[in-house]
């Protein structure tokens, strides 16, 4: 149907940075599918009062098309500030002190008002309007104060905490068949078929998708797909907290979240760079059968994974067994390291473990 390539494009979109405690890197590569789709924000310190010790990271895939996740990626973040000040003027009753921040209800509520304005905003683009451009996207994405996680999902990206080093929380994805969906879907006149909202979009909340969008009488969290968010507000946990993972359902199909955790956690006590790490699960998961975009942005909190003399030890000899097994490999056809492939079969269950 002219979905995929004959070849996947495996250059990688890169970026890292450091700040309020935090690391943080991604990775992004187009893969086998004719279209990158994908998006992500990350910022540092917001531009807002009181907000500069406060962190902002998001992955949006988009379908359809690029044209909402782009958007959003650039946008979205100053239509959750607006909201969420606003929310704060409104419970106080009045203006909110120059540098002190929102409340944690007023970011919770900021959040969701925040998504429907920004969804309403972009139905005025002429393209979107007229039907010329059709997408949509998922947005996942974590707000991080000094003392608390704001975790935030529309669709079926995902975000997951990795605590103590177990897999502690992980956003809901917003299928047509979970039950709460698919009642929504119904009550608004559509159906679920083949696991898709009108047998066509196999998620159940987006941003865009302005088609899904359209029922009279209908408000717009009522429609056959909603723009509002699930926001699971946490406690940090300094002491235990390593590091969250936001990543597209690209990556998310072929490795369940203790897989990934565990594989993050394994490569953090070899390298420090994330962005290498970041690449390294995306060639892992185009090698696992991805068929997707995928994109993955890595935040390590103060009590991440260090690297470990050991660890690198066993690695490098590891790397030296792998180097005499390459040679004259035929599976090594894509342009990733040929150590991927020969680490990392696609069955994780199967890892080689050497030198343990």
């Amino acid at each position: 149907m002219g979905a995929f390539l004959d070849k996947p494009k495996t250059h990688k979109h890169n970026n890292h940075g450091e700040g309020n405690g935090l690391r943080y890197g991604l990775s992004s590569m187009q893969g086998w599918r004719v279209e990158m789709e994908d998006a992500h924000t990350a910022v540092l310190g917001l531009p807002a009062p009181g907000m500069k010790d406060w962190s902002f990271f998001a992955v949006y895939d988009g379908h359809a098309g690029s044209r909402v996740a782009n958007y959003c990626s650039k946008h979205l973040l100053e239509h959750l500030i607006s909201a969420s000040f606003g929310q704060q003027g409104e419970s106080s009753g009045s203006e909110p002190a120059a540098m002190e921040p929102p409340s944690v209800d007023a970011v919770k509520a900021g959040i969701r008002t925040g998504f429907l304005k920004i969804d309403d905003h972009m139905r005025s683009f002429s393209d979107l309007r007229n039907g010329m451009d059709r997408s949509g996207s998922t947005a996942v994405g974590i707000l991080i104060s000094t003392d608390h996680f704001f975790f935030i999902n529309c669709g079926d990206s995902r975000a997951v905490l990795y605590r103590n080093s177990n897999v502690c929380f992980s956003t809901l994805d917003h299928k047509p068949g979970n039950p709460r969906e698919k009642e929504r879907i119904q009550n608004a006149g559509g159906t679920v078929m083949i696991q898709r909202v009108n047998g066509s979009l196999a998620v159940s909340r987006a941003l865009g998708d302005y088609d899904y969008k359209n029922v009279d009488g209908k408000g717009p969290t009522e429609q056959l797909v909603s723009p509002e968010p699930e926001v699971f507000e946490m406690m940090r946990a300094p002491e235990l907290d390593q590091f969250v993972i936001l990543a597209c359902d690209g990556i998310w199909d072929v490795m369940s979240n203790e897989d990934l955790c565990v594989f993050v956690k394994s490569r953090l006590e070899v390298s420090s760079d994330l962005e290498k790490v970041c690449n390294e699960v995306v060639d892992t998961c185009l090698h696992m059968g991805s068929r997707d975009n995928m994109s993955v942005v890595l935040v390590c909190l103060p009590n991440a994974p260090k690297v470990s003399e050991e660890a690198v030890r066993k690695d490098a000899e590891l790397n030296k067994y792998l180097e005499s097994q390459v040679e004259g490999n035929s599976e090594c056809t894509l342009s990733m390291s040929p150590h991927v492939i020969l680490r990392y079969p696609p069955n994780l269950s199967e890892l080689l473990i050497f030198f343990q």
